[in-house]
């Protein structure tokens, strides 16, 4: 069970971080790194999520994770 939920929070990441790459640059990071945008954006958005006392439903938390994905793209092309 613990692996399968490894491999949706993967493909959900993944998805979260086509959609942010697709926002902000215009240009996909490949399989793995919209995986690891996404992943990262997710605990990016909920830490927002939680600051901002949001609600726990999964619309909400797709919302959050695009936009911390986002923040996450932003910093990385600031640093660079």
């Amino acid at each position: 069970m613990f692996i399968i939920r490894i491999l949706i929070s993967i493909v959900i990441g993944a998805i979260v971080g086509s959609i942010a790459g697709g926002l902000m640059d215009k240009g996909g990071k490949g399989f793995l790194g919209n995986a690891v945008i996404g992943i990262i954006g997710g605990a990016v958005g909920g830490w927002i999520g939680n600051l901002l006392d949001t609600g726990h439903d999964w619309l909400s938390s797709i919302v959050l994770a695009v936009i911390g994905s986002c923040l996450v793209i932003f910093i990385i092309g600031k640093l660079k």
